[in-house]
């Protein structure tokens, strides 16, 4: 196939990944879904395995006609508009679980202390609650966790906030480099950033283990619990693959994949890390901090 002219429009051929990555995410929500009933991992781990296996052998393809010149600036903004397609969608993602931490802090809390005319609904469902967020204290305390104290913000949830917001400063760095062709710098900035998302996902898993250990704060701890951890676990495991998107992207740039006027891979990638930056903000000021 000969590269494509600014009149060409790139159709793709057919191929065996979208039915491959649609068995590896049912696999993976189904798997989970069974681990949360009781069952072994070994089905969600199946499916993530799946999921990493479509990536790789899929994007490898994109970047291999993306270098053979098969993409012209019309499927350049092809590609634009389907990225910020999927941004906005993980907007509306994240948006539905703030939503839900609002609506529980802002309505359902007072409705519960007796809110709105409901002047009943403490005593009779509820006698020992108090109208605070957190909300720590959970009905049927022996079925359930209990958290002995909320996770503060001032620890490592502000450590990481900092490392994030360095990390969107070296991309941000970075992309300056490549824009001037200096490819040194590029490289090192990249895997600064790279550095410092792994670092982030690594000291959220010491909070999670000193939440789960000392704090005794779960995923079944009342709705405290399970907002926090559906948080800033989707957040977490965003950071990953953002960061892992990074890596591939530093190896591509040592490789010499790029050029001043054309590096759609790299701006993707750094459209979808500022957006984490972003979501992170807001999960450490509504979650961690107010």
């Amino acid at each position: 196939m000969s590269t494509a002219s600014s009149d060409d429009y790139y159709v793709p051929h057919g191929t065996h990944w979208p039915i491959i990555g649609s068995i590896g995410l049912t696999l993976t929500v189904i798997g989970l879904v069974r681990f949360l009933h009781g069952a072994e991992l070994t089905m969600m781990f199946l499916g993530i395995a799946t999921v990493i296996f479509m990536m790789f052998g899929w994007f490898g393809q994109v970047i291999d006609e993306s270098m053979a010149g098969y993409y012209n600036k019309q499927v350049d903004m092809s590609f634009r508009w389907g990225m910020g397609w999927f941004i906005f969608s993980e907007v509306m993602f994240f948006g539905a679980f703030f939503g839900v931490l609002f609506y529980t802090r802002v309505y359902s809390i007072p409705w519960l202390a007796g809110a709105s005319n409901n002047d009943a609904t403490a005593w009779l469902l509820w006698p020992d609650f108090e109208a605070a967020w957190p909300l720590l204290a959970v009905p049927l305390a022996d079925k359930f966790a209990v958290a002995r104290e909320a996770m503060g913000a001032w620890g490592l949830p502000a450590i990481n906030t900092a490392i994030l917001l360095t990390s969107g400063f070296t991309l941000t760095l970075a992309h300056h480099a490549l824009r001037r062709q200096d490819r040194v710098w590029l490289v090192y900035w990249l895997f600064a950033t790279v550095a410092l998302g792994f670092l982030f996902v690594f000291l959220q898993a010491v909070e999670y283990s000193h939440a789960y250990s000392e704090l005794n704060l779960r995923l079944d701890s009342g709705i405290y619990g399970s907002t926090f951890y559906l948080l800033t676990g989707f957040h977490g495991f965003h950071v990953t693959m953002g960061a892992i998107m990074l890596l591939v992207i530093m190896i591509r740039s040592m490789k010499g994949h790029f050029s001043p006027d054309k590096h759609f891979g790299f701006e993707a990638v750094a459209w979808y890390w500022h957006f984490v930056d972003v979501v992170w903000l807001g999960l450490f000021i509504f979650v961690y901090w107010i």
